[in-house]
């Protein structure tokens, strides 16, 4: 009898391996082996500064110049996403509520809406918000008809009456092209929540503020915390809005990992500069899931 179950258990075990082996494959082949690739490029030299030539030599000191050398972009990125990430959820989370919750018929059609944008091209939406912030786009020929420039000049909103080339205007874009991925994961959140559970909170809780931050808030946090890492992995990484919203002093890590890799061919530091930032956006994830993750909030 203890043969057969064994029997069993190990039959078990094969078939659940061989579900798994696609899957497992797929990580190997497109994650582990190009790591691995990044990680020999990050430890290699750059005999000839025209070439795209390396060789491999243990060069730990790839790691250390990327840090000194674009320590001001990594930070600028950060702070960057960290700010759009924050305005998307100021912006996404009352669109979510009402679309869970107030939009009744009208539900479909807008949050159909949210979606239109991304028919577009994400370098197409860049480059029309580049034309509206620009210095004959309707923006500033409000303000100057408004006589508002010299107020956002002092407010640092513009610099010069202008929009362009301003950490704003590279925040905006970042918000306005990740906002979209905050939206969803809460409405999905919002949206499982039982309606009674609403009606008793209205019950318990005549302040309607107080019902929403006891009930409505902690089960909408998963939605949150998936929004948060939907936003802002792609907005710390991102540098199409820095190129073309800001300017030399506004640029983002991925712009100089850009430049490295196909302006400077220079494959190690680019290599290392790559594996910091993922490092880092790691580590960053642990913290945070370790913190607000949904197995804690399951829990």
């Amino acid at each position: 009898m203890a043969g057969t179950t064994n029997t069993s258990l190990r039959k078990g075990r094969k078939s659940t391996y061989g579900l798994l082996s696609p899957a497992i494959l797929w990580l190997i082949l497109f994650f582990v082996v190009p790591m691995a690739t990044l990680l020999k490029i990050a430890l290699s030299t750059k005999p000839d500064p025209w070439l795209p030539n390396y060789t491999f030599a243990w060069e730990w000191g790839n790691f250390s110049d990327a840090v000194s050398r674009f320590s001001s972009e990594l930070y600028r990125s950060f702070g960057y996403a960290a700010v759009a990430t924050v305005l998307c959820i100021l912006i996404g989370y009352p669109l979510a509520y009402f679309l869970a919750f107030r939009a009744g018929k009208w539900r479909s059609l807008l949050l159909g809406l949210v979606m239109v944008p991304f028919f577009t091209s994400f370098l197409i939406r860049t480059i029309a918000w580049k034309t509206i912030l620009g210095r004959n786009g309707p923006t500033i020929w409000f303000l100057e008809h408004a006589h508002l420039t010299g107020v956002t000049d002092f407010l640092r909103l513009t610099s010069n009456g202008s929009f362009l080339g301003t950490p704003q205007a590279v925040i905006g874009g970042l918000t306005y092209n990740f906002v979209a991925f905050m939206i969803l994961p809460i409405y999905v959140s919002l949206e499982k929540i039982d309606i009674n559970l609403l009606d008793a909170a209205r019950d318990l809780y005549d302040v309607p503020a107080k019902a929403f931050r006891k009930i409505i808030l902690p089960l909408s946090l998963p939605g949150v915390f998936a929004g948060t890492l939907l936003t802002f992995i792609p907005a710390a990484g991102d540098y199409i809005n820095a190129n073309l919203l800001g300017n030399a002093n506004t640029t983002m890590i991925g712009s100089q990992i850009e430049n490295l890799f196909l302006s400077e061919s220079n494959y190690p530091a680019a290599a290392a500069l790559s594996f910091i930032f993922m490092a880092i956006i790691t580590a960053g994830v642990l913290v945070y899931a370790r913190v607000l993750g949904t197995e804690e909030l399951s829990a």
